[in-house]
């Protein structure tokens, strides 16, 4: 997806309308005097897991012989 080019007066003006935006998906590109100085996009949110599973996960995974012996 392209961002949405905003230069500083439409960022100021409508900041509340381009965050509900941002937070909808759409992307955008800050500019000062026409120059990219920032993107605002939005983050998946980081997903945690137990360590135990990530224990279980690794244990249960075949090993590859030729890495093991280098």
């Amino acid at each position: 997806m392209a961002d949405r080019v905003v230069p500083p007066a439409e960022l100021r003006n409508d900041v509340a309308a381009i965050l509900r935006a941002a937070e909808a998906g759409e992307t955008f590109l800050a500019t000062v005097r026409g120059r990219p100085v920032a993107r605002l996009v939005r983050r998946r949110p980081r997903r945690f897991v137990a360590w135990g599973a990530v224990v279980d996960a690794m244990r249960d995974s075949p090993v590859d012989e030729d890495w093991r012996r280098s």
